[in-house]
């Protein structure tokens, strides 16, 4: 029993890394830039397929697939900004309707992975995958533990990014007050483009490392969208280590509950858990 407990604690850990890489760039644009972009899963569902179809293709590891396509989900960002700029940010519009704008975002991309790579689930295949290390008595997959390291290497940089440039504190103080920051010379419009272009960004490696722990399948996304949120809201909405807790919590939570009740109770437990957390700090773990 001590040993199945410990498992669960690390396997949840370790999933605790991948629901990090999927929801820090939902902390970003929705806690960071005020962007309700429902659709980040769909992005993230994307960067999946992707890393699926160049892995199937070429043999290519998914992981540098995800690096190497991150400055081309940038672009796509940078795009989808500035529309739902246009239309609903510039004419204070984007509370109900920009919301409605990326519920359409995620249904399209559904339908278009749909379209592209039909409705059943895609895998990918690596070597790495098949291995799993034990350490007195406790599991280690390469499956968990790669997108582990790859998901804290990510969210390390993005926290220096965040934090030692005058861009990272740009993308904080936007969405506070904009005014002040034209005053110090810099475009708060300019600047949520580029942090919710790098939020974007984000969910090519992300989607990458998903692939790695799970199969997937299009209406995928479907399942994060709540799961995403309440870390993001957990953790603190801008804060990254924040997030980073709060995706372990819910990680341990899922894994020790799916091992000892059955998956059908992780879900309810780690959103019981999150409604205490909120009643006892409204403000979220590392929330101000």
């Amino acid at each position: 029993m001590l040993d199945l407990f410990a498992n669960a604690i690390v396997a949840g850990v370790l999933l605790g890394g991948l629901y990090a890489a999927v929801t820090v760039g939902l902390s970003i644009a929705f806690g960071m830039l005020d962007v309700v972009n429902i659709a980040h899963p769909a992005f993230v569902l994307l960067g999946a397929f992707l890393a699926y179809w160049f892995n199937d293709r070429f043999g290519l590891d998914p992981i540098l697939v995800g690096v190497a396509l991150a400055p081309v989900f940038f672009v796509l960002g940078a795009i989808v900004y500035r529309i739902y700029y246009a239309a609903f940010e510039r004419q204070s519009k984007e509370s109900l309707r920009g919301l409605a704008f990326f519920f359409g975002v995620l249904f399209v991309t559904e339908v278009g992975l749909i379209i592209a790579f039909g409705a059943d689930y895609r895998l990918v295949h690596t070597d790495y995958l098949r291995t799993t290390y034990s350490v007195a008595g406790i599991g280690f997959p390469l499956r968990l533990v790669v997108p582990f390291l790859a998901s804290l290497l990510m969210i390390t940089a993005l926290q220096l990014l965040l934090n030692r440039s005058f861009f990272g504190r740009a993308v904080k103080a936007v969405s506070q007050d904009s005014t002040a920051l034209r005053l110090v010379g810099a475009n708060p419009v300019k600047i949520k483009m580029i942090g919710f272009a790098l939020s974007i960004a984000t969910t090519s490696v992300a989607g990458a490392l998903l692939i790695l722990v799970a199969p997937v399948q299009p209406s995928s996304a479907r399942e994060f969208i709540g799961r995403m949120f309440a870390i993001c809201v957990l953790g603190g909405m801008s804060s990254l280590p924040g997030m980073i807790i709060a995706s372990f919590i819910l990680g341990v939570a899922e894994s020790v509950t799916s091992t000892f009740y059955g998956p059908s109770w992780s879900p309810a437990v780690a959103f019981g858990f999150l409604l205490l957390v909120l009643a006892w700090r409204p403000a979220g773990l590392l929330g101000r």
